[in-house]
């Protein structure tokens, strides 16, 4: 997976009690926009599926306003279900394409 100015790579990490997801350009290894279940917003929850899915719509919105319509998702080996698939169905909600 390599994530590009215009088609950045969306890469996500999920822990035992959160989860984290950030879109990076490859090519300038910058991070251009991240979400996590450690905002304030979700300090105090556990992470479930609803939870994964706000944090997917989140850091959809933001990239969406920074001008990024089309990603790379990259799952980082985990299966494409429960959290990851909640997740990457709320950035897809946003607008992004992948």
């Amino acid at each position: 997976m390599f994530g590009t100015q215009d088609r950045p790579r969306l890469s996500v990490f999920k822990s035992n009690k959160h989860i984290y997801a950030q879109m990076i350009d490859d090519l300038q290894g910058v991070t251009l926009v991240s979400a996590s279940s450690l905002e304030k917003e979700f300090n105090d929850k556990s992470v479930t599926c609803e939870l994964s899915k706000q944090i997917g719509m989140l850091v959809g919105k933001r990239a969406v306003e920074q001008g990024i319509t089309k990603i790379v998702f990259d799952r980082s080996g985990y299966k494409y279900h429960g959290n990851i698939k909640l997740l990457a169905e709320g950035i897809r909600e946003s607008g992004l394409e992948f």
